[in-house]
């Protein structure tokens, strides 16, 4: 299926929507194994709500603004674009290998002037509402990093980005008005209780601190400092004309564009590099048209994500940040995956952006994500990958070692994807092998042929259908892990079943449909050995047939001794006498038990029975 065309979102209103939100990667080198859990995670729910009859906007970008970026620039004397540039190339054919379905049709890049034009024009909006304002105040000041930070910038002291101690100075600096949206903020949690983890929700609460006094209510929320004396990100777009004081850079005239600087113009000082770009910041006023300088100050990057998944809505679209029809019929995203660590600084910041663009009558939802789900870490040995502790563990080198099927499918069945992965416990090799059985499944028998246990066809299809219904199941309720285990005994039912004939078509069929959620390469593989020539990626879900989930016989197997030497069908209300005297009989059994007497028989009605030898 082409990557840019079949997972694109039709957007013709002919079905229902859902819109799939993946927190965007920052362009720091190649994917690593965070990546390769969060875009497995929402691969599969992608590609089930497709299958499902839905139209899913499931898109892509860069959060390409930053320090990482511009200190790596200065360290290696060229402009933060080229870094940037490079390192997003790297982890887009990353990607693709990875088989994730993405829309590429609505890439985007937030270092581009097409992009934070319209990060601009978003400030201009808060300005004019009051909600943007310049102040002299005390502010974190990283020695590091050489810039300001915000409150959600700083933990237990140090700069959260570069660790080193946070100083207090008085500045004038850009602040968004945050508090003004603090009660709302706050309230309309009641919106999200139903999507959002508990824990995220109390850690903004908490955040915002909202307090009841005599002399009214207090919070422990501050506005949001947006002012960064850093090159790499938005400028500001605000000119400072000695007569008419501050004055907004009108909306036609932006962006207003970063100028070339590399190498040393880069290095930042007590102000930012901005302001020895003299030829660009000496301008004049778009008010008086006398001389003006530019505010030197750009935007911190929370700002570009605060808004993102709202461009992704219109891409190329000129006339505005996005479209408010296309706002409409998306808004707001059916679920957002991304890390619990942004619970008090991207996700706030989310909504509070959202509820202005709600005021403004530009979205149809006063929150951003109706729900939201934290995918785990990978760790590797009970720790946090590091260098510094020789832990790290390169996907590449995994993905060539195991093959990408078999390394989503290792990170998808390791546990709940809100649960931490340790590397260390996870076998891709047993995964590879699975893989290598479920590709057998393609090797016809003879016409007819029945293996040796005699599986009626229609315990196969009972089996197929029951699969199908709990993997759907199991999938929406976010429980991957359970689903990968739900398809792999599918898998063994279809190997034990009858080797040719329609059930087992049925049933190889739904495997490959189903293993497309998870495993895509390999699922594409075995359509095509069934003789298949359309996508399996474009195949629907299939039908199940209610009658045939209605259980009336199952499987029972049985051991001697505890090891398996028999399997039967039997009725599922079988009563333990009726199990057991079928079992005693059993030809296999006999042959087991030899000259032994039977000690005592161990019933679990209808799915297992125990004989115990004396």
């Amino acid at each position: 299926m082409s990557e840019t065309l079949g997972f694109a979102a039709a957007d013709d209103g002919a079905r229902p929507r859902h819109y799939l939100l993946t927190m965007f990667p920052y362009p720091s080198g190649d994917l690593h194994m965070g990546h390769a859990e969060v875009f497995a995670i929402t691969d599969v729910l992608a590609r089930h709500w497709r299958a499902k009859g839905f139209d899913v906007l499931n898109p892509v970008g860069w959060d390409s603004f930053g320090l990482p970026a511009e200190n790596a620039a200065i360290r290696r004397g060229e402009h933060p674009a080229v870094f940037t540039e490079a390192n997003i190339a790297t982890q887009a054919a990353s990607i693709r290998r990875y088989g994730v379905s993405f829309d590429w049709t609505r890439r985007l890049h937030t270092h581009e002037p097409a992009y934070y034009r319209w990060t601009q024009w978003l400030f201009a909006r808060l300005y004019e509402r009051g909600l943007a304002y310049r102040a002299e105040a005390e502010v974190n000041w990283c020695p590091g990093d050489r810039t300001v930070l915000a409150n959600e910038q700083v933990v237990d002291g140090m700069c959260e980005r570069c660790g080193a101690a946070v100083v207090a100075r008085s500045l004038t600096q850009w602040f968004f008005r945050t508090t003004a949206y603090a009660d709302r903020l706050l309230d309309d949690m009641t919106l999200l209780e139903d999507g959002w983890p508990a824990h995220v929700l109390t850690m903004q609460r908490n955040w915002i601190g909202r307090k009841h006094g005599p002399d009214g209510p207090t919070y422990r929320l501050h506005d949001w400092l947006v002012s960064r004396q850093r090159y790499w990100g938005a400028p500001v777009p605000v000119v400072h004309c000695p007569d008419c004081g501050e004055v907004l850079v009108p909306d036609d005239q932006l962006p207003v564009e970063l100028p070339h600087l590399e190498g040393d113009e880069l290095v930042p000082g007590d102000v930012s590099p901005l302001a020895g770009a003299r030829d660009w910041v000496r301008t004049t006023c778009p008010r008086c048209g006398g001389p003006a300088e530019r505010d030197t100050d750009t935007m911190d990057t929370f700002v570009d994500s605060s808004w993102y998944f709202l461009r992704y809505l219109s891409p190329g679209y000129d006339a505005g940040p996005f479209r408010p029809e296309d706002a409409a019929r998306w808004m707001p995203a059916a679920l957002y995956v991304g890390g619990v660590e942004h619970a008090t600084m991207h996700l706030l910041y989310a909504r509070f952006v959202t509820k202005v663009l709600y005021d403004m009558g530009l979205v149809p939802s006063p929150e951003p994500y109706a729900r939201l789900l934290n995918q785990g870490q990978v760790i590797n040995h009970g720790r946090a990958m590091s260098k510094s502790l020789g832990n790290g563990v390169d996907l590449a080198a995994e993905l060539d070692r195991y093959g990408v099927d078999a390394v989503r499918l290792a990170i998808l069945f390791a546990g709940p994807p809100e649960d931490d992965v340790d590397w260390a416990d996870v076998s891709p090799d047993a995964m590879r092998r699975f893989l290598a059985r479920v590709q057998r499944l393609a090797d016809a028998g003879p016409p007819a042929a029945v293996d040796a246990r005699g599986a009626a066809p229609s315990h196969l299809r009972r089996a197929v259908h029951r699969a199908v219904h709990d993997v759907d199941e199991l999938v929406e309720a976010g429980r991957l892990n359970v689903a990968v285990a739900r398809l792999m005994e599918l898998v063994g039912q279809v190997r034990r079943g009858p080797v040719a004939g329609p059930e087992r078509d049925e049933a190889v069929a739904a495997v490959a449909v189903l293993l497309s959620l998870f495993a895509p390469h390999a699922a594409q593989e075995l359509w095509e050995r069934l003789g298949r020539t359309t996508p399996v990626a474009a195949q629907p879900w299939p039908e199940v047939d209610p009658a045939l989930l209605v259980v009336s016989e199952v499987e029972a197997v049985v051991q001697v001794d505890g090891r398996v030497r028999d399997r039967l069908t039997v009725a599922a209300d079988v009563t333990a006498e009726d199990l057991e005297r079928a079992v005693l009989g059993r030809p296999a059994v006999v042959r087991a038990l030899g000259d032994r007497v039977v000690r005592r028989v161990v019933v679990r009605p209808p799915h297992l029975v125990n004989v115990v030898r004396g």
